[in-house]
């Protein structure tokens, strides 16, 4: 007979205690207890584990803390850090760092990647320029770059006191930049903020609420990993009841375990999930996960060393040693072959109470003892080889479930996976068929469009033929009212005559008339008809009168008058006139003695002469005397004066348009009244103002000769040839 082995409930049953990762075998345990003929052992002890999920390449320094403490640990990453599609307004901003006041990076993300772009264009971070980051993890990313205190200035929460704040986020940090920097340090400032595609807007609005201009650029973009077969098989043996706990550093990583669990996870296996323990280092995480219905978490503040000390509390908790506790009732046994019945178990459970408890204690001073109550087995059993077979066959049979259930989840995975790229297919079938579709529909349009475009070209074909004919029948109109050669060269010469005139009206340009009235001439003499005579007579007086009119440069006298113009604001009024500064100044004082001697007087008296010379002197050297003979000028307010160099403006401007229009009296009196008005308000012993007064009184002088001579007689001449024929 052999005594009972009492079962362990299935429900806690873990693979690692069957030699998985990090356990014991479940025999070796049995056979020294066997061996020793005392207490038996607690059986096998499973590790706590910590699924990890930062971002791939991120958690190495967590990994060894906790390693350190005796805690397995398991990467899972939640979320995938890959560069910007387009990194060119990061480069940008990173060229203009001069620009800004203030750099914010949100993360130790934005740091490295805002580094890595910022390598080609300097090696150097400007000393002067502040830095903002949320927390230490950003700061000691920043330090490995080669940005620190006290060389640099790092602001973050953490600077604001000597013992670190419970909060690392947004909120703190923007208290941190109104500590040290000061509550309206941020108007009309520009504030650079580098973090990932998308994120919170609360500090760029709190910044931009302080006055700031703030320009947010993104250095990477997150995107939602697909974990291995094997990381999921590792995650559903984890839920199977291994003792073990999540440890989340995002919102958005919340969210993305939330849609994986629900596309690879049974409904039991998320039920487990949600209810296996959870940290999270921010209380806004930990809303988030108690939103998609985790019930066990655990805040733990922002840092590893706040992090790993949190887990070590929750594996203390979760990985207790056994306690001298009542067996329970024993659940459904494992089949074997040397199960006895209850009633045996019974007796013998008395008479292995004090061997479990030693058994018990032994195993809580060495460490080895599960979150799971552990149960002892009886004395030495009498047919060992029976049990030992029980025990392989038990064995055998868990480990054949064990594989089973591991290939129905990769093949339900596998098959998961399938499902989606054949969804993917199909999608991508039907897009190609919709473009497919859509260049037909292109091709039919171009079609359409040919022949239209054919009809088009076939009537503007016909419209090119009808112009050719009525283009013909015009030459063969033209043809016959220029019935000779004569006719053409005074019908060029009247044109010629009628463009030399309207361009001395224009213009004033005589040389180009009497150009055009001597090339006139040219043409005609060519001709021996009596008509083409009559014209060169009267080209002749028009090119005498030309000849003799005095030569007007409208366009010197012009400028001259834009010069005064732009001169009229500087100049200054006659009650504006800065008076000089003065000094008393006198002569050298003469010898007393030798004046004295000279004119034979007292050298009192002579002293007394040369001291009252040299006050006068000096007192009429303080004094200064002008003449303004129009006093109105001395009472102009500043605001007044603005008007009157407006005035003074406009007649220079109505002179200007006179002159070109060559309207003399007009002229004249713009000059005259712009020319009184600087002598009567202006400071006239300024030589600014008298340089303007004298280029109003040169363009007085040379527009006497404003008026031009006119082309009538030869126009007339033209015009009666025209009459006649």
């Amino acid at each position: 007979m052999t005594g009972p082995l009492q079962p362990r409930p299935r429900a806690h049953a873990q693979p690692d205690e069957w030699g998985g990762p990090g356990g014991h075998s479940g025999h070796s345990g049995e056979g020294g207890a066997a061996a020793s003929g005392g207490a038996a052992s607690p059986g096998a002890h499973t590790p706590f584990t910590v699924v990890i999920t930062r971002p791939s390449g991120q958690s190495s320094p967590l990994d060894m803390q906790l390693a350190a403490h005796g805690i397995a640990t398991f990467d899972f990453p939640l979320i995938a850090i890959e560069p910007v599609r387009d990194d060119a307004p990061l480069r940008a901003a990173l060229s203009a760092l001069e620009s800004y006041a203030l750099v914010v990076f949100v993360s130790p993300n934005a740091v490295d990647r805002a580094f890595a772009a910022y390598a080609p264009i300097s090696s150097i971070w400007p000393h002067a320029l502040p830095v903002a980051v949320v927390g230490p993890a950003s700061v000691a990313a920043l330090a490995r770059h080669g940005v620190a205190s006290p060389a640099h200035r790092v602001i973050s929460p953490a600077g604001a006191a000597d013992e670190e704040p419970a909060r690392f986020d947004s909120e703190s940090l923007y208290a941190a930049l109104e500590t040290q920097l000061g509550e309206n340090a941020f108007a009309g400032k520009r504030v650079l903020i580098v973090r990932g595609d998308g994120g919170r807007e609360w500090l760029a609005d709190r910044l931009r609420e302080a006055g700031a201009e703030v320009e947010a650029v993104a250095a990477y973009r997150r995107v939602v990993p697909e974990p291995s077969i094997a990381a999921w098989a590792r995650v559903h043996a984890l839920l199977s009841g291994a003792p073990h706990a999540w440890l989340v550093t995002s919102s958005e990583g919340v969210r993305n375990l939330d849609e994986l669990a629900r596309e690879h996870l049974t409904a039991g296996e998320i039920a487990e999930l949600h209810h296996a323990p959870l940290v999270a280092p921010h209380p806004r995480i930990a809303e988030t996960a108690r939103g998609v219905g985790f019930d066990r978490i655990t805040v733990s503040g922002a840092g590893d060393e706040r992090i790993v000390e949190t887990l070590l509390g929750l594996a203390s908790s979760v990985v207790q040693p056994v306690q001298n506790t009542p067996a329970p009732a024993p659940a459904q046994p494992r089949m074997t072959d040397s199960n006895n019945s209850s009633n045996v178990a019974q007796q013998n459970t008395a008479s292995a109470g004090a061997k479990s408890t030693s058994a018990t204690s032994a195993a809580a001073s060495s460490g080895s003892a599960t979150s799971r109550p552990t149960y002892a087995a009886p004395g030495p059993l009498s047919p060992a080889p029976a049990r030992r077979g029980g025990a392989g066959t038990a064995l055998l049979w868990l480990v054949v479930v064990l594989v089973a259930g591991g290939a129905g989840a990769g093949g339900y995975v596998l098959n998961r996976k399938l499902d989606r790229v054949d969804q993917q297919l199909v999608q991508r079938q039907q897009a190609a068929d919709q473009q497919t579709a859509a260049l037909r529909a292109r091709a039919d349009e171009a079609v359409a469009g040919a022949q239209q475009l054919d009809k088009q070209i076939a009537q503007l074909e016909g419209k090119i033929a009808d112009a050719q004919t009525s283009q013909q029948a015009l030459a063969q109109q033209y043809t016959d009212l220029a019935k000779n050669r004569d006719d053409w060269t005074l019908a060029e010469v009247g044109q010629m005559l009628s463009s030399a005139s309207e361009q001395l009206q224009l213009t004033g340009n005589t040389q180009l008339a009497l150009f055009a009235l001597q090339s006139a001439d040219t043409r005609l003499a060519a001709s021996d008809s009596p008509q083409a005579l009559a014209v060169r007579k009267a080209v002749a007086q028009d090119i005498d009168k030309l000849k003799a009119a005095p030569s007007t440069d409208l366009t010197g006298l012009a400028i001259k008058l834009d010069t005064a113009l732009a001169q009229i604001d500087s100049l200054p009024l006659a009650g504006e006139a800065i008076v000089a500064h003065t000094k008393p100044q006198a002569a050298t004082p003469a010898d007393v003695a030798q004046t004295a001697a000279a004119n034979n007087e007292p050298r009192w008296k002579a002293w007394l002469q040369t001291f009252a010379a040299g006050i006068g002197q000096q007192i009429t050297s303080l004094v200064q005397v002008r003449r303004i003979d129009n006093a109105d000028a001395m009472l102009i307010s500043p605001d007044e004066g603005y008007f009157v160099r407006e005035n003074v403006k406009l007649r220079l401007l109505s002179a200007r348009l006179s002159l070109l229009s060559r309207n003399e009296d007009t002229l004249k009196s713009d000059l005259a009244a712009a020319d009184a008005a600087l002598a009567r308000y202006f400071d006239n012993a300024s030589k600014q103002t008298q340089a303007v007064r004298d280029l109003v009184k040169e363009v007085s002088a040379g527009s006497t000769a404003v008026a031009l001579p006119n082309l009538d007689t030869s126009l007339q001449a033209i015009q009666q040839y025209r009459s006649r024929g």
